[in-house]
């Protein structure tokens, strides 16, 4: 087993396909990852399963990998689910997970912006653009920037799971900078290919920050950590005022307003 665990966890999936279904039952989405260069005991370790479910998870994908080793079952209930973990944040951890909410109630509304774009006889500029504006400046300056300037620094930017954060914001912004040359040109295509696009991106994203990356950062932090990062986070939000989370948080309620009976609950 000491062998697996110090695998990539690509090269065991591709070599054993039912591996990449047994970690997508546990919510651990190693098959569509563009990297894949983890390897199976750091997947294990960030995840932060319940001794029950990692010992269940372990092995099955020993089974999976060799069936026809006498592999002992794991010393637990298999017919017992697990209950929930229920995760708790640091203070500044905390905040971060917070502004995600906000964040969510725009991609919420992305279905109903969209249709609305393509029942109007042109794109309505000035409503995308005010949707990019949030996303500029709240999303990513502001909430992002606290992530990369300030929570990435307490780990190993070189970890995978920091990489593939870095490439997601990255993504994220490729995706508004087509979104606002479809609303320079009118071209509604092309507004809703890259804004559904950054929701479903950012759909994923946040889900990955508040189950997996935020509780693995956590794990690691000292108290004297968790008090500078506070401060830090309270520095940033000062050098921007409290006007500026005060008035996207205007500009979302509006737009819920707009679309209300459109909303996908």
């Amino acid at each position: 087993m000491e062998k697996i665990l110090n695998k990539e966890i690509k090269g065991i999936i591709e070599k054993h396909p039912e591996v990449g279904k047994i970690l997508d039952e546990y919510g651990i989405g190693c098959s569509p990852c563009s990297v894949g260069s983890c390897l199976m005991k750091d997947i294990v370790g960030i995840h932060n399963l319940d001794p029950q479910q990692e010992a269940t998870l372990m092995y099955r994908i020993e089974k999976a990998i060799y069936p026809d080793r006498n592999v002992p079952k794991p010393k637990v209930d298999l017919t017992k689910k697990a209950a929930p973990k229920k995760i708790s944040y640091s203070p500044p951890v905390k905040k971060l997970v917070d502004e995600h909410v906000l964040i969510k109630r725009l991609l919420a509304l992305i279905p109903s912006i969209v249709s609305y774009i393509e029942k109007s006889a042109k794109v309505d500029k000035d409503l995308v653009l005010r949707c990019v504006d949030f996303i500029r400046n709240y999303a990513d300056k502001y909430h992002h920037m606290k992530e990369e300037d300030i929570l990435f620094k307490y780990v190993d930017e070189n970890a995978e799971i920091i990489q593939i954060m870095y490439k997601d914001h990255d993504t994220g912004r490729n995706h508004i900078r087509q979104v606002v040359e479809g609303a320079e040109s009118g071209n509604k295509a092309q507004i809703k290919e890259h804004i559904f696009g950054y929701r479903d991106l950012l759909t994923q994203h946040i889900k990955k920050e508040d189950e997996i990356l935020y509780p693995w950062i956590d794990r690691q932090l000292s108290d004297t950590q968790v008090g500078e990062m506070f401060r830090k986070c309270n520095e940033a939000d000062a050098s921007v005022g409290d006007a500026l989370p005060r008035k996207y948080e205007n500009f979302i309620k509006e737009l819920e307003g707009k679309f209300q009976k459109e909303v996908v609950k």
